[in-house]
């Protein structure tokens, strides 16, 4: 056996350690588009075909292994997935065959392909693992790392081993991941062949040895009534959790023997005599033999339940009932004398239960169950009838056609009508009952006798059957016998048209779909051949099942075409190709080393012919391609030799950190060629001027001094084609201003500096990077700088827009600012107050009034409106604060505090008034600016009608139109607080 083999073998004995049993796996293959990307010049899908054979070649015949693929068929279909290999022994010839055949297209759903896998696995009942290979992001499920959860969570033994095949995006890297880590599978990475055996090697390396087999304890288990009291010996039922040996319960047992392995076990006993249920938790340790006795209670609490005495099967059962009621408590329905139950509902207060019956008839025995596991006396004996159900549907119906299926029968949720194969207790298709009386079943594609079921959800129990004789649908194609590949021909055709039947080109003796086409598209329909010539066949498809209903040959023939080139080129030039050639959907004109399945680079057919292609930047004999874009097969190719281009740049040898300088050039000039200027040993630049700006050109030189180089870069991939050496040396620059200044005062700054753009002059902390206020140097010399709002030691700086490098510093102090505030000591809730203030005034400078633990403000006013100024005080009564703020960073220079006392308004009015007249309403209101009298229904913030107050005295109000009960409210339009309220009974009359 090959070592790679035994490696891939290695990642399924996990499970099959743990379970004792032989494990199944399958390999999920990344199908997708991307797989045509390439590593060292080849393509990835090949990469994978390689070392598949290589892995399969010697693979152990016995080991059970399957293969899945996504992304293989269609283009931009997520639900493309398709399980090609079902898992079992001796399949790996299979497996090799079938990945020989894949040709990458589509889209990466690699969460639901392992989801898929899993399926087929059957994971929830048997260990599985899952191996899979993908180069990319998942582009479907939004949440691989929530689906590997629930796989784990559902799966009896479910790995994910994942291999990232060139995988370099780190939002790829994390879903592959999450996927392996969720279900305690490996991570492995790998960009070739030999890095993928090294991380199968890996996990090899860490694969556990199986299990010793255990040391077993003999436990006998017995019941007693009462501590030391006497022994249980007839009626008794018992259970194990876990299971030891796969058994689960015995009955009419007076004692129960296990060997057990060392572990914690739950021992549960039902008396039938008394309905007790007692359990036991024990732990076995070593090999001696023990005894274990459950002590039934003799004294325990009663229950009585009323209920009838039949009912049919499925119904939900009203039972009223007596007992305890403790939280957990249960009515149940069980087999009399067994302590398992059929069905189960829990009490909820004193309401009588409502308990689904069993689904089958027969005798049963109703039971108040406690929450600590007891049955408490009494029991109740329930007979349970037949549920019973008719169906009525024709006896035959035509393979895949949909049926009109009548019935009577219960409609339990969720009921369905199924149709089955006689004898087996699967369905085929379904349609749930709740749908009504008929329903539309969808019958199987394969003719042959069935059964029409009616089954209860519950159980699945079937309580009505009916057969009916399934006839084949007939299905006819008329298409061309030859065809050119990659063609499109019309196909004639006569069938079911169910719903996404659909139309397909694939070899003959090969099942696999190359092209389809939907019948719903209509008659005829359009069908792609494939891109190589041989002999194919056209199926029409039903879409359930994928069963073919017919067949026609037909044979592909090779297309052709021509390429006109220049025998010779220049690198990274655009040269005109004329071709001929048949022009199909996005078929391309591509350049190309000789022996590589990809391109350099390339343009679509599309464009017209000629049409203009890029050569690539290095020199050397290439092929020109026609390119067919189905599954990119070569049809024409043409050698062409590109030759080396070159060119060279005058500039000056020394400059000015900063500065701007002219670049004078000889080159190819081709699209986005550009003069950058570098670092020596650096790939990227520092800046850069695009050639098409023309010769010369000017290029902006970094701010910091040093030894750098100009090149000339070809757009397409950042060839340099030629460079020379320049020195930048430092600029300097010079500031003069005040050595003090006050907070927040604008300082003049004279300077002298190069003036590039955006330069600026800027005020900072000495140690902070950051500056607090900027002036840009465009603003001439001197020019006005702001200080900052906060007293200290401070710096004033040149700095240079690009890059923001200082050239020049001088040091200032700023000192502090100070304001005074003068305010009556209190005042009521929305009065404007006369603040008298002493301050710096500066721009948007203003008074305000808030709490006094809160930053933000309630009402202010600038200080612009002159000494003293108005300020209205808030709305609520309280302890406020009245502050002078430096609009620049709101700094409180001064604060004084202010009591704010409430205001209550007394209304006088009528109790009562006749809808839509009109009524005076006194009152003794401050009368503050737009305050006023409002009619609003009882309770709702919104008004009916309102009126100004301070207009008219009295003022008069209108009165609602709709009788009722409201309320005359005095509002302070500030904030809209109302101040006082009275109430009004509004009458018809």
């Amino acid at each position: 056996m090959s070592r790679t083999a035994v490696l891939l073998a290695a990642l399924m004995l996990p499970v099959a350690a743990s379970g004792q049993e032989r494990s199944n796996s399958i390999l999920v293959l990344d199908g997708s588009g991307s797989m045509w990307g390439q590593i060292d010049g080849v393509n990835k899908i090949v990469i994978a075909r390689e070392v598949v054979a290589d892995l399969l070649a010697d693979f152990p015949d016995d080991r059970n292994l399957g293969l899945t693929v996504y992304g293989h068929r269609t283009e931009g279909d997520c639900s493309d997935i398709q399980t090609i290999v079902e898992p079992g022994p001796d399949t790996a010839q299979s497996i090799i065959d079938a990945v020989n055949g894949i040709n990458p297209r589509g889209r990466t759903p690699m969460t639901d392909a392992v989801a898929a896998a899993a399926e087929v696995l059957g994971y929830t009942e048997n260990p599985a693992s899952v191996i899979l290979v993908s180069d990319g992001i998942e582009t479907c499920n939004p949440d691989p790392c929530a689906a590997a959860r629930a796989l784990e969570e559902a799966g009896a033994d479910f790995t994910v081993h994942v291999v990232g095949f060139d995988v370099t995006d780190e939002e790829a890297i994390g879903q592959l991941q999450c996927l392996a880590e969720e279900t305690g599978g490996a991570f492995l990475s790998a960009s070739n062949a030999d890095e993928l055996t090294a991380a199968l090697t890996e996990v090899a390396v860490n694969v556990p040895e199986p299990e010793p087999e255990p040391e077993l304890t003999p436990v006998t288990f017995m019941a007693t009534i009462g501590e030391d009291g006497p022994r249980i010996t007839e009626g008794l039922s018992w259970s194990v959790t876990p299971p030891p040996d796969g058994e689960v319960s015995a009955f009419g047992e007076s004692t129960l023997n296990f060997d057990l392995e060392a572990g914690a076990y739950t021992a549960a006993a039902t008396w039938a005599e008394t309905g007790q249920v007692v359990t036991e938790d024990i732990s076995v340790l070593g090999s001696a033999s023990r005894v274990v006795a459950l002590v039934f209670d003799a004294s325990m609490p009663t229950a009585t339940l009323i209920a009838p005495e039949t009912a049919v099967a499925g119904s939900t059962l009203e039972i009223a009932w007596e007992g305890p009621g403790e939280e957990g408590d249960a009515i149940v329905s069980g087999n009399p004398g067994r302590g398992t139950y059929k069905t189960r509902i829990n009490l909820e207060g004193s309401a009588p239960a409502r308990l689904r019956v069993p689904s089958q008839a027969g005798e049963y025995e109703l039971r108040y169950l406690a929450a600590n596991g007891e049955v408490l006396p009494e029991t109740r004996m329930l007979t349970v009838t037949p549920a019973e159900a008719t169906l009525v549907a024709p006896d035959t119906a035509i393979a895949g056609d949909t049926v009109e299926v009548a019935w009577e029968g219960p409609d339990y949720r969720p009921d369905y009508i199924a149709v089955s194969e006689p004898g087996e207790p699967t369905h085929i298709n379904y349609a749930l009952t709740r749908e009504g009386s008929p329903l539309d079943l969808v019958m199987p594609v394969e003719p042959g006798s069935y059964e029409l079921r009616y089954v209860m959800q519950q159980d699945r129990e079937v309580i009505a059957t009916r057969p009916i004789e399934v006839t084949d649908v007939p299905a006819t194609l008329t298409a061309p016998e030859t065809a050119v590949a990659g063609s499109t021909v019309e196909v004639a055709w006569d069938g079911p048209d169910y719903q996404n039947d659909f139309l397909t080109v694939n070899l003959i003796g090969d099942d696999r779909s190359i092209n389809y086409a939907y019948t719903r598209d209509g008659q005829p329909a359009d069908l792609l051949m494939p891109p190589e010539p041989g002999e194919y066949e056209i199926s029409y498809v039903v879409d359930q099942d994928r069963r073919v209903l017919a067949t026609v040959p037909i044979t592909v023939t090779p297309v052709e075409a021509r390429l006109v080139v220049p025998a010779e080129a220049s690198v990274g030039s655009d040269i005109e190709v004329a071709w001929e050639g048949p022009d199909y959907a996005n078929d391309y004109i591509a350049v190309s080393v000789p022996d590589d399945d990809g391109y350099e680079g390339y343009t679509y057919t599309r464009e017209g012919t000629p049409l203009d292609l890029t050569l690539p930047t290095e020199p050397g004999t290439y092929e020109v391609r026609y390119v067919l874009g189905q599954d990119r097969v070569v049809i024409a190719r043409e050698v062409i030799e590109l030759t080396d281009v070159s060119a060279r740049l005058t500039a000056p040898a020394e400059a000015v950190a900063g500065s701007d300088i002219e670049v004078a050039w000889e080159g190819p000039d081709y699209r986005n060629d550009y003069i950058g200027v570098s670092v020596p040993d650096g790939d990227g630049y520092e800046a850069y001027t695009y050639t098409r700006e023309g010769s010369p050109l000017d290029l902006t030189l970094p701010t910091e001094s040093g030894e750098y180089e100009l090149r000339y870069y070809v757009g397409q991939d950042r060839t340099v084609l030629a460079a020379v050496p320049i020195t930048v040396t430092e600029v300097g620059a010079d500031l003069e201003a005040p050595a003090t200044a006050v907070a927040g005062a604008d300082v003049s700054v004279t300077w002298t500096g190069p003036d590039y753009q955006n330069d600026f002059i800027s005020v900072a902390r000495p140690d902070e990077d950051r500056y607090v206020n900027y002036t840009y140097t465009r603003e001439g010399s001197p020019l006005d700088l702001q200080m900052p709002s906060e007293s200290g030691e401070y710096e004033l700086r040149y700095q240079i827009g690009q890059g923001s490098e200082v050239l020049a510093s001088v040091p200032i102090t700023v000192e502090e600012v100070e304001a005074t505030l003068t305010v009556p000591s209190a005042a009521n809730v929305g009065e404007t107050l006369e603040v008298a203030w002493t301050g710096p005034d500066y721009g948007n400078d203003y008074i305000g009034v808030a709490e006094p633990d809160e930053d933000r403000y309630v009402n202010y006013t600038y200080t612009r409106e002159g000494a003293p100024l108005e300020l209205l005080m808030p709305s609520e009564p309280g302890s406020y604060e009245v502050r002078y703020y430096m609009n620049q960073d709101s700094r409180i220079l001064s604060r004084v505090t202010v009591e704010v006392a409430d205001v209550t308004v007394s209304l006088t009015a009528p109790d009562t008034a006749v809808a839509g007249s009109e009524i005076e309403v006194g009152h003794d209101g401050p009368e503050y600016h737009n305050d006023y009298l409002s009619i609003a229904p009882v309770g709702a913030e919104k008004y009916v009608t309102y009126v100004y107050v301070g207009r008219d005295d009295p003022p008069r109000i209108d009165v609602p139109e709709e009788p009722g009960e409201y309320e005359i409210r005095y509002v302070m339009n500030q904030d809209r607080r109302v101040l006082g309220a009275v109430p009004l009974t509004v009458t018809a009359e």
